[in-house]
């Protein structure tokens, strides 16, 4: 399936394009995320280093290749498809845009996706943020907040009736001090009859 995503009417030279993905891997290389920088086709023309080393791929296995066919189809994930057939020609970037998939050699990965079109070189930029540990972290995390409030609700209706049976013994305590207190005055007042 071919895509085609134009962003000029006319077409670059050769020069410029070798330039423009020169400039793409010098700044992919850099950053410490996952890049992969596609043709208008949607073919990979470079990948950086941390791309690889998150999704176990070798370079041969990347470049040159539809997005989709990268390891085996294990990127021919719906969300991506409709973000890069649909979304971007109309919009030419997209932020945040979370897809979750399970890849066969590496295990669920939930990814924040973001890409741009380049003005002038027919290029994508697509960079993949994995906060599949953020979201782990995060579902723990509410899960033992969850088993907080539960223990702490158990623990204040056990504090609740401890403190009723306290209130009921001080009651019972008050009530025969004043039952004591009663008592004495009647001795004193028959030892006053005698």
């Amino acid at each position: 399936m071919e895509v085609k995503i134009k962003t000029m009417e006319d077409n670059l030279t050769k020069e410029d394009k070798e330039t423009a993905i020169h400039y793409l891997r010098t700044f992919s290389d850099t950053a410490r995320e996952p890049f992969l920088i596609l043709d208008a086709d949607l073919k990979v023309i470079g990948a950086n280093d941390s791309f690889y080393k998150n999704f176990q791929v070798k370079k041969e296995e990347t470049e040159n290749k539809m997005v989709y066919d990268l390891g085996n189809g294990q990127w021919n994930i719906p969300e991506l498809k409709k973000l890069l057939e649909n979304i971007l020609p109309e919009k030419r970037v997209f932020n945040d845009f979370e897809v979750s998939h399970k890849f066969p050699d590496i295990g669920l990965k939930i990814m924040l996706l973001n890409a741009r079109q380049l003005d002038h070189s027919e290029l994508i930029l697509l960079a993949i943020d994995d906060i599949t540990v953020k979201k782990s972290v995060e579902m723990q995390l509410a899960e033992y907040t969850k088993g907080l409030e539960k223990a702490v609700g158990e623990k204040t209706v056990e504090l609740k009736a401890r403190i009723d049976e306290l209130e009921r013994i001080n009651r019972l305590m008050i009530g025969r001090e004043l039952k004591m207190v009663e008592l004495k005055d009647e001795i004193i007042e028959l030892k006053k009859q005698k």
